[in-house]
């Protein structure tokens, strides 16, 4: 039987594959542009890199980090204060979202219609890369949406994420329900 945490981590781990070819494509345009052999057609030759590419090399290296750092706390159990928390971990699925957004919007500007040049091996790297930019965007906007549905449901926004916690071994030890009344 599946549980949430195994749907998180499954998702985290698609995160982290797509994260890694994002890292491989990105890396793959910034060695092509950065060395451009004297007789190619593109930019005269004169070597330069796509600031849009860098912006998505940075942001696969954080995706690839940040999933791993989360799949260590939900499997290992670990309480490591608020950044450990459901709140801590929206905090950094949203930096994540901002990041995988602006990049893929600007790329699918540049590189959105690449058709035409299907024929060349750097076109079909430019639109795999976009391809992937968005394809992190929605793992990373499904992590945001199941993560805020299960602390809704839960009331665990300030507990911790890996959602099984003992009260008496934990940093979040919640204060006794206070009676309403005297009666309750």
């Amino acid at each position: 039987m599946a549980t949430i945490n195994g749907a998180r981590v499954g998702l985290y781990v698609v995160l982290w594959l797509f994260s890694a070819v994002l890292l491989g494509l990105t890396g793959t345009r910034l060695h092509y542009t950065l060395r451009l052999p004297p007789g190619d057609p593109l930019n005269h030759g004169k070597s330069f890199y796509d600031p849009i590419v860098a912006e998505l090399l940075v942001t696969s290296v954080l995706g690839m980090i940040w999933s791993s750092f989360i799949i260590h706390i939900i499997h290992r159990s670990y309480d490591y204060g608020r950044i450990s928390s459901f709140a801590g971990e929206l905090i950094g699925l949203m930096g994540l979202f901002a990041l995988y957004l602006v990049g893929a919007a600007i790329a699918s500007t540049y590189w959105g219609n690449l058709f035409w040049c299907h024929q060349y091996w750097q076109c079909r790297v430019l639109t795999v890369l976009v391809a992937f930019a968005w394809m992190c965007w929605v793992i990373v906007f499904i992590l945001i949406f199941v993560s805020v549905m299960f602390a809704v449901a839960n009331a665990a926004f300030f507990r911790p994420l890996h959602a099984r916690y003992d009260e008496r071994d934990s940093y979040y030890h919640r204060e006794p329900k206070r009676r309403r009344c005297g009666i309750f």
